[in-house]
Protein backbone atom coordinates (compact mmCIF):
# COMPACT_ATOMS: atom_id res chain seq x y z
CA UNK A 1 0.00 0.00 0.00
CA UNK A 2 1.43 3.34 -0.78
CA UNK A 3 1.69 6.18 1.59
CA UNK A 4 3.16 9.25 2.02
CA UNK A 5 4.40 11.03 4.99
CA UNK A 6 2.74 13.37 6.98
CA UNK A 7 2.52 15.07 10.47
CA UNK A 8 0.76 13.79 13.60
CA UNK A 9 -1.85 16.49 13.32
CA UNK A 10 -2.87 15.51 9.79
CA UNK A 11 -3.75 11.91 10.11
CA UNK A 12 -7.23 11.26 8.39
CA UNK A 13 -8.49 8.49 10.79
CA UNK A 14 -10.43 9.04 14.23
CA UNK A 15 -7.65 9.32 16.64
CA UNK A 16 -9.91 9.14 19.40
CA UNK A 17 -11.23 5.70 18.65
CA UNK A 18 -8.66 4.04 16.24
CA UNK A 19 -7.50 1.72 18.90
CA UNK A 20 -10.75 0.28 19.32
CA UNK A 21 -10.37 -1.05 15.95
CA UNK A 22 -7.26 -2.80 16.39
CA UNK A 23 -3.49 -1.57 15.97
CA UNK A 24 -0.42 -3.89 15.18
CA UNK A 25 2.42 -3.34 18.30
CA UNK A 26 5.65 -4.32 16.74
CA UNK A 27 8.85 -4.38 18.41
CA UNK A 28 12.60 -5.78 17.57
CA UNK A 29 14.53 -5.32 14.60
CA UNK A 30 13.24 -6.02 11.05
CA UNK A 31 15.09 -8.94 10.23
CA UNK A 32 13.33 -12.87 10.93
CA UNK A 33 13.53 -14.24 14.39
CA UNK A 34 14.42 -10.30 15.87
CA UNK A 35 10.92 -8.23 16.53
CA UNK A 36 7.62 -9.73 17.65
CA UNK A 37 4.17 -7.64 17.12
CA UNK A 38 0.55 -8.47 18.76
CA UNK A 39 -2.48 -6.58 18.01
CA UNK A 40 -3.30 -3.79 20.75
CA UNK A 41 -7.07 -2.02 21.76
CA UNK A 42 -5.81 0.35 24.30
CA UNK A 43 -3.51 2.83 23.78
CA UNK A 44 -3.66 6.74 22.74
CA UNK A 45 -2.25 9.63 21.03
CA UNK A 46 -1.54 13.13 22.41
CA UNK A 47 0.77 15.65 23.21
CA UNK A 48 3.41 15.59 26.34
CA UNK A 49 6.79 17.01 27.60
CA UNK A 50 6.09 18.98 24.31
CA UNK A 51 6.52 16.19 22.07
CA UNK A 52 3.73 14.34 20.27
CA UNK A 53 3.11 10.80 22.06
CA UNK A 54 1.60 7.72 21.46
CA UNK A 55 0.60 5.16 24.39
CA UNK A 56 0.55 1.27 24.48
CA UNK A 57 -0.36 -1.21 27.39
CA UNK A 58 1.69 -4.11 27.30
CA UNK A 59 0.92 -7.22 29.54
CA UNK A 60 4.08 -8.70 31.16
CA UNK A 61 3.57 -12.54 30.45
CA UNK A 62 3.57 -11.28 26.57
CA UNK A 63 5.96 -12.27 24.43
CA UNK A 64 6.34 -9.04 22.93
CA UNK A 65 6.97 -7.65 26.43
CA UNK A 66 10.18 -9.15 26.12
CA UNK A 67 10.90 -6.96 22.84
CA UNK A 68 9.72 -3.51 24.12
CA UNK A 69 11.62 -4.10 27.26
CA UNK A 70 15.10 -4.53 24.86
CA UNK A 71 14.01 -2.34 22.42
CA UNK A 72 14.45 1.62 21.91
CA UNK A 73 11.40 1.85 19.30
CA UNK A 74 8.54 0.53 18.01
CA UNK A 75 5.82 0.80 15.72
CA UNK A 76 2.36 1.40 15.74
CA UNK A 77 0.58 0.13 12.80
CA UNK A 78 -3.30 0.38 11.39
CA UNK A 79 -4.78 -1.54 8.52
CA UNK A 80 -7.55 -1.86 6.64
CA UNK A 81 -11.06 -3.60 7.12
CA UNK A 82 -9.94 -6.78 5.11
CA UNK A 83 -6.82 -7.33 7.62
CA UNK A 84 -8.88 -7.90 10.60
CA UNK A 85 -8.02 -12.30 10.21
CA UNK A 86 -4.97 -11.16 10.27
CA UNK A 87 -4.79 -8.81 13.16
CA UNK A 88 -6.94 -11.33 15.31
CA UNK A 89 -4.10 -13.79 14.50
CA UNK A 90 -1.11 -11.91 16.29
CA UNK A 91 -3.61 -10.98 18.72
CA UNK A 92 -4.50 -14.58 19.95
CA UNK A 93 -1.40 -16.37 18.99
CA UNK A 94 1.96 -16.45 20.38
CA UNK A 95 5.08 -15.52 18.79
CA UNK A 96 6.74 -18.06 20.79
CA UNK A 97 5.49 -21.26 19.12
CA UNK A 98 6.45 -19.78 15.99
CA UNK A 99 6.13 -17.07 13.10
CA UNK A 100 3.01 -15.37 13.18
CA UNK A 101 3.80 -13.07 11.07
CA UNK A 102 4.67 -14.72 8.11
CA UNK A 103 1.37 -17.02 9.05
CA UNK A 104 -0.45 -13.88 8.92
CA UNK A 105 0.42 -13.26 5.44
CA UNK A 106 1.22 -9.29 6.34
CA UNK A 107 4.75 -8.39 5.04
CA UNK A 108 6.78 -6.68 7.30
CA UNK A 109 8.79 -3.75 5.63
CA UNK A 110 11.86 -1.22 6.86
CA UNK A 111 10.53 2.21 8.49
CA UNK A 112 12.01 4.99 7.47
CA UNK A 113 13.20 6.29 11.08
CA UNK A 114 12.88 3.30 13.90
CA UNK A 115 14.02 -0.39 13.43
CA UNK A 116 10.95 -2.03 14.12
CA UNK A 117 9.15 -2.70 10.81
CA UNK A 118 6.55 -1.48 9.70
CA UNK A 119 4.25 -3.16 7.20
CA UNK A 120 3.61 -3.20 3.58
CA UNK A 121 -0.35 -3.66 4.11
CA UNK A 122 -0.66 -0.97 6.69
CA UNK A 123 -2.88 2.45 6.18
CA UNK A 124 -1.02 4.09 9.11
CA UNK A 125 2.31 3.73 10.71
CA UNK A 126 3.33 5.40 13.73
CA UNK A 127 7.13 5.22 14.38
CA UNK A 128 7.86 5.71 17.64
CA UNK A 129 11.01 6.35 19.48
CA UNK A 130 10.78 4.91 23.22
CA UNK A 131 10.16 7.71 25.87
CA UNK A 132 8.93 6.83 29.27
CA UNK A 133 7.53 3.73 30.51
CA UNK A 134 6.27 2.28 34.18
CA UNK A 135 4.64 -0.40 35.50
CA UNK A 136 1.14 0.22 36.68
CA UNK A 137 0.66 -0.56 40.70
CA UNK A 138 -2.66 -1.40 42.28
CA UNK A 139 -1.98 1.48 45.16
CA UNK A 140 -2.28 3.95 42.20
CA UNK A 141 -5.41 2.51 40.78
CA UNK A 142 -8.26 5.69 41.96
CA UNK A 143 -11.51 3.54 40.23
CA UNK A 144 -12.56 0.51 41.01
CA UNK A 145 -13.44 -0.81 37.77
CA UNK A 146 -10.02 -0.15 36.69
CA UNK A 147 -9.23 -3.10 39.20
CA UNK A 148 -11.62 -5.30 37.86
CA UNK A 149 -9.67 -5.54 34.40
CA UNK A 150 -7.36 -7.01 36.92
CA UNK A 151 -8.91 -9.63 38.56
CA UNK A 152 -5.59 -11.63 38.65
CA UNK A 153 -3.53 -8.53 39.46
CA UNK A 154 -1.75 -8.80 36.21
CA UNK A 155 -1.28 -5.63 35.20
CA UNK A 156 0.03 -3.75 32.37
CA UNK A 157 3.61 -1.75 31.44
CA UNK A 158 2.60 1.18 29.67
CA UNK A 159 4.62 2.45 26.90
CA UNK A 160 4.90 6.31 25.83
CA UNK A 161 7.05 6.99 22.64
CA UNK A 162 7.83 10.19 21.08
CA UNK A 163 6.27 9.44 17.61
CA UNK A 164 9.38 10.53 15.27
CA UNK A 165 7.61 9.80 11.72
CA UNK A 166 3.97 9.21 10.59
CA UNK A 167 2.98 7.65 7.40
CA UNK A 168 -0.75 7.21 5.89
CA UNK A 169 -2.33 5.84 2.80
Amino acid sequence: MERKSITLDKIQKNTATMFQNWMLLTAGENAPGKFNAMTIGWGFLGFAWGKPIAVTLVRHHRYTFEFMERAEDFTICSFPPQYRDALNLLGTKSGRDGDKVAASGLTPVASKIVRAPAYAEADLVLECKKAHFYDMREQDVAAKWVLDVYPGRDFHKMYFGEIVHVEEA
